[in-house]
């Protein structure tokens, strides 16, 4: 079974805590409890060592030793945040580590799953749901508040879910994982531009944020696939931390990282917008204004589509991507044939909303049956559901 970190926090809820612990050791859970100092207040340590059969932390440093919130971080499968007050979900969502449950939650390499508990107005405060959507934008897991009585008396939304709930709420979750469409599966994904330097402070790149392929990132994880994106000069992260981020500046370094990724997985997508050529030439140095114009000599970049076509093997799945001002279906076709691509993603700068630095896409995926499928303008996330929809499809078990 799983092995799970209880986080509580200083609630009067906090008593929900012990019947949720009992309900997971039921389960045959392995459960081991970290406590905020105010959460004493509500509920003894002793009766959460007593029912996790394990000792609970609360400080990070214990009469002159430290409590490895590191090392409890790695043991958990997941991490359950419940109740999560107010001042918890702050410190969670901007990184306060002051005390050894937000320090365990930074560690953490599981899903994370939070439990608010607050008051009604506190509960609809803008700070709470700035601090909500942030902890959502980092892949955390948000269990609904219950309507009721509170603690003021006033009656409303702010109640934490019931034990028996959040252990629904938890099995449903796991039933969903069970039926995800890449379990199982390595995708590698390339995005972002590239930069080719020319001196210290001057370099040829384009217009590419990466957006596109970063979606793609965290669509592939949430379905269940290991993600490794190589991702060029980019101010934007996938939203799950389990994806593995290569961070490569030029397009030789992106060619480098991706051949040596390609080798055990399932699925290649090629997202990035390398570089076509880099200079022959390039400077220590800060190059200095003269009179005359400055004639740089340009190279051919190495094609990485082309290689792993040529590196492909049956059970591969590549996609390409296209991105056309002029004879967008002749050139995205002619493309998908010369780096054997399973399918290759066309998008159009003429169509509005679409390519480089949009939150939105419109896109035309092309099979190399000739099966052409068209989109209409969605946001980036969306486009890339469309796309895994398009590989689920391809999949050698399809």
């Amino acid at each position: 079974m799983s092995k799970y970190i209880i986080g509580i926090s200083g609630s009067i809820a906090a008593y929900k805590s012990a019947y949720l612990v009992r309900a997971l050791i039921k389960k045959k859970h392995a459960i081991k409890v970290v406590m905020t100092p105010s959460a004493t207040k509500f509920i003894a340590p002793i009766t959460l060592s007593t029912l996790s059969k394990n000792e609970v932390s609360v400080e990070l440093i214990n009469e002159g030793t430290w409590n490895n919130h590191v090392e409890l971080g790695i043991w958990a499968d997941g991490m359950i945040v419940a109740p999560a007050t107010a001042t918890t979900l702050g410190k969670m969502a901007h990184g306060i580590a002051d005390n050894m449950l937000i320090a365990t939650y930074l560690s953490s390499k599981c899903p994370v799953y939070i439990a608010p508990a607050m008051d009604l107005d506190m509960w609809k405060h803008p700070s709470t749901k700035a601090n909500i959507s942030i902890l959502k934008s980092y892949g955390n897991h948000i269990i609904n508040v219950n309507n009721g009585e509170l603690a003021s008396g006033l009656y409303g939304e702010g109640r934490m879910a019931e034990p028996d709930d959040i252990v629904t709420f938890l099995e449903n979750l796991k039933l969903t994982e069970n039926k995800l469409q890449l379990k199982g599966k390595k995708v590698i994904i390339t995005a972002g531009p590239t930069h080719e330097k020319i001196d210290a402070v001057r370099f040829i790149s384009n217009r590419s944020t990466g957006k596109m392929g970063i979606a793609l990132a965290d669509a592939c994880f949430k379905q269940g696939a290991e993600v490794i994106l190589i991702l060029g000069p980019s101010k934007h992260r996938p939203i799950h931390r389990e994806v593995k981020v290569i961070l490569i500046t030029s397009a030789e370094e992106m060619y480098n990282a991706t051949i040596k990724q390609y080798h055990n997985c399932d699925i290649a997508i090629m997202a990035a917008a390398v570089a076509d050529y880099t200079p022959t030439k390039t400077y220590s140095h800060k190059v200095k204004k003269g009179n005359n114009n400055w004639e740089m000599d340009l190279k051919r970049t190495k094609d990485i589509a082309a290689q792993l076509g040529k590196m492909k093997q049956k059970s591969q799945i590549n996609i390409g991507f296209a991105l056309e001002t002029d004879n967008e279906m002749e050139y995205a076709q002619n493309k998908l044939k010369k780096k054997s691509f399973d399918f290759i993603v066309l998008n159009s700068l003429q169509d509005k909303g679409a390519g480089f630095g949009h939150d939105t896409n419109k896109v035309t995926i092309i099979h190399k049956d000739n099966k052409i499928k068209k989109y209409e303008l969605k946001s980036k996330p969306e486009v890339a559901h469309d796309i895994i929809n398009e590989i689920v499809t391809i999949l050698p078990h399809a």
